[in-house]
């Protein structure tokens, strides 16, 4: 029997407690954590006991200051690191198991112990630059999952994927050098942190190697399909990732009152069967989530559930015409400007460029 879908909880998570009100509250995982223990998905998955990221291992894509800054800062007042992020007494363990629970999700897939992984972990960790806190996030839990694959477990190719609806300002920061990353980031444009633009393609060595595909509002399941069926999709064979990694948020979700998208618990299922898919063909299946965005309860847990579902290949596929089925209006300039902007880098944009032509 094939090892089953692998996932990272703890409550310890909970912990981390931001002001009442504050929108990344630990409600949003209780009730992820609560729908783990229903009937229907009690027993299913293989649980993986997160470790702490220690500091050596944290200053592989942080400031050795600033992880001293953020544990200073955790004391049992709420603390403010910046306009929207906070700390408190918890937040420094919950945030070195956040980190240290991507990393232990990865070892697990690497290894063969389970076939792919969701890392249920907060403070999310995205917008976290390497010397700065921002966008409720305090380390940058994607970005140390990606180094430990490498400095630890060997690999070398990492692909990124953020479908959050706020761009990854941090993780594509700490990238844009780096030509053994592949970042693809799909977000709403403009919204926070009003970073990600198409233009934005990497520095140096890693110029064509971050790959933003800023898109407006009211985008939904058949547009994301889409998007990721003709540009991801390609790019991901081209570059041929050992392992893909996923920012997983879900306040694109059409109820989430953070963005303006249209995307559902079915959408999020199909993008994750992409994700699945090229991972099966590329890197021997290896691939692993971790939960970013999502602030509408009940629209977070059942989106967490159908990517579950579709991760363990329990969910009944949805229409394959889903890509074909999208407002060519709408997708025609974001998929033009996406391939001329990357065509100079990439063979699989520069053909499709031309075929257009």
């Amino acid at each position: 029997m094939s090892p089953r879908t692998g996932i990272v909880r703890d409550l310890r998570f909970l912990e981390h407690r931001p002001p009442p009100g504050h929108p990344e509250s630990p409600e949003r995982l209780e009730a992820v954590y609560a729908m783990l223990d229903e009937p229907e998905l009690s027993g299913r998955f293989v649980e993986i006991p997160p470790r702490a990221a220690g500091p050596v291992e944290l200053a592989w894509v942080h400031s050795e200051d600033y992880i001293r800054w953020v544990a200073g800062a955790c004391h049992p007042s709420i603390d403010r690191l910046s306009a929207d992020t906070y700390v408190s007494a918890g937040s420094y363990t919950a945030a070195c198991l956040a980190a240290g629970g991507v990393c232990a999700a990865v070892a697990a897939v690497v290894s063969g112990a389970v076939r792919n992984a969701f890392s249920l972990v907060r403070p999310p960790g995205h917008h976290a630059e390497r010397s700065r806190a921002m966008g409720y996030c305090l380390f940058n839990n994607i970005a140390l999952g990606a180094r430990f694959a490498q400095r630890v477990l060997g690999l070398q190719r990492i692909l990124v994927v953020d479908w959050d609806v706020h761009h990854g300002n941090g993780t594509q920061h700490i990238f844009e050098r780096d030509p053994s990353v592949l970042f693809f980031s799909i977000h709403q444009w403009p919204h926070y942190p009003g970073t990600g633009p198409h233009t934005d393609v990497g520095l140096a060595a890693g110029e064509g190697f971050t790959v933003n595909v800023p898109v407006p509002k009211g985008f939904g399941d058949a547009e994301y399909a889409a998007i990721f069926e003709t540009l991801l999709a390609p790019l991901a064979a081209e570059f041929a990732p050992e392992l893909i990694l996923v920012s997983a948020g879900f306040d694109s979700h059409r109820a989430d009152r953070m963005g303006g998208m249209g995307v559902t618990p079915a959408g999020f299922a199909a993008l994750t069967r992409c994700l699945k898919e090229a991972a099966e063909t590329l890197c021997a299946g290896r691939l692993v989530l971790a939960l970013e965005g999502g602030y509408e309860g009940s629209a977070l847990r059942e989106s967490v559930k159908a990517v579950l579902f579709e991760l363990q290949a329990t969910a009944p596929r949805h229409p394959e015409e889903w890509p074909t089925a999208a407002s060519a209006k709408k997708l025609r300039s974001i998929i033009r400007r996406s391939l001329q902007v990357h065509g100079r880098f990439w063979k699989c944009f520069s053909q499709a460029e031309a075929r257009r032509v």
